[in-house]
C-alpha cells in the first residue's frame, strides 16, 4: 500500500512538472505580437463555416484553442463563458476552437463537441480545426491557449498570447486576470501591458 501511495505520489509530480514545462518542440512557431492573423474557415457544431470576417461589427476576438478532454480546458470552460458573455457585448467575442486529432482524442469529436457545448450553455463559436492547418498557424500549443487579436486597417493584429489568467485550479483565488486586462486596455485605448504569458494545459494531440 505504501508503495502504491508513493507511486501516486511520484506520477502526481511528474504530470504538475510536465503541465508547467514547455519543451522546446513544443514552443509555437506562429503568430507573434504585432503580427496579422490570416482569417479561417472552420466548422462550427451546428454544421456551419465560421470566418472572423463573418464579425463585421466585431473589434477583435478572444481566440481560444480548447477541447473537451483536457482536465485543465475543463476547469476553465466556466471562465470561458464568462469572457464571451463579457466582452461580446463589447465587441471582441470568443471564437473557440478545438485542434486536437480526433483520431487520437475521440472524444473531441464533432458529436462530442456538440454534445459538451449544450451540457455547458456555450455562448460562442465551437469550431473544429479537423485538418490541422489553423491552430499551427497561430503557434497554439495547449489546451487552453489564448490569442487576443485587435481588428485594424490591416488585418487582425495580435495583441495577446498566453494563458487565460494565473490559476487554473481555482476562479476564485485569480490574482492576475491576463485576458481581461488586455481586453479592457483595448477597449480603453491603451496598449497591452503583459502582452505574452505562459500557457498551461495538455499539450495538443497531432
Amino acid at each position: 500500500m505504501k508503495k502504491l501511495v508513493k507511486l501516486v505520489s511520484a506520477l502526481t509530480v511528474v504530470l504538475l512538472i510536465s503541465a508547467f514545462t514547455v519543451n522546446k518542440e513544443e514552443l509555437g512557431e506562429g503568430y507573434k505580437i504585432g503580427d496579422i492573423a490570416e482569417d479561417f474557415s472552420l466548422k462550427n457544431i451546428d454544421g456551419k463555416m465560421v470566418s472572423l470576417s463573418d464579425y463585421k461589427d466585431a473589434k477583435g476576438f478572444i481566440v481560444t484553442f480548447t477541447c473537451n478532454t483536457c482536465p485543465y480546458a475543463v476547469l476553465y470552460e466556466d471562465r470561458i463563458i464568462n469572457l464571451d458573455k463579457k466582452y461580446a457585448p463589447k465587441g471582441y467575442p470568443v471564437i473557440a476552437i478545438m485542434p486536437n486529432n480526433t483520431d487520437v482524442k475521440p472524444g473531441d469529436n464533432l458529436e462530442a463537441m456538440k454534445s459538451r457545448a449544450q451540457s455547458k450553455g456555450f455562448t460562442f463559436p465551437y469550431l473544429i480545426d479537423k485538418n490541422q492547418t489553423v491552430y499551427p498557424k497561430f503557434g497554439a500549443t495547449k489546451t487552453p491557449h489564448v490569442f487576443i487579436l485587435k481588428k485594424t486597417d490591416e488585418g487582425n493584429q495580435v495583441k495577446y498570447i498566453g494563458a487565460i489568467d494565473d490559476n487554473y485550479k481555482d476562479a476564485s483565488a485569480v490574482s492576475a486576470k491576463y485576458v481581461e486586462n488586455a481586453v479592457d486596455a483595448l477597449l480603453d485605448g491603451k496598449e497591452v501591458e503583459q502582452t505574452v504569458t505562459k500557457a498551461i494545459g495538455c499539450s495538443i494531440k497531432v
